[in-house]
């Protein structure tokens, strides 16, 4: 029972330092948006990403499900947004970067 308690106890901390970390990116994001600091743009974008998969995983999402999720967000997001899309055409570029 006590290892059992023990593992719920670790992933609740790991899930809570994604959080975490996922608040301080952001925040380092807009940091670098501000120094106009292109590496360290792409870096908290990466960051971003990668942190959102891990968190999912630990919360019971797999990286295929959320990969589906993303293409679905993406589709939607063309359709709501279709003035954004209509000008630059940004959802539809990475829809099809998605479909790669």
């Amino acid at each position: 029972m006590f290892s059992q308690e023990s593992d719920i106890v670790r992933v609740m901390r790991l899930i809570e330092e994604l959080k975490s970390e996922l608040l301080i990116t952001v925040g380092s994001l807009y940091k670098a948006m501000a120094n106009h600091r292109e590496t360290a743009i792409k870096d908290s974008l990466a960051s971003l990403i990668v942190m959102g998969y891990v968190l999912g995983r630990r919360l019971g999402i797999n990286f295929l499900e959320l990969d589906e999720a993303v293409k679905e967000k993406v589709q939607d997001c063309c359709r709501k947004n279709a003035a954004i899309e209509e000008r630059f055409g940004d959802f539809s570029k990475l829809e099809r970067h998605l479909k790669r």
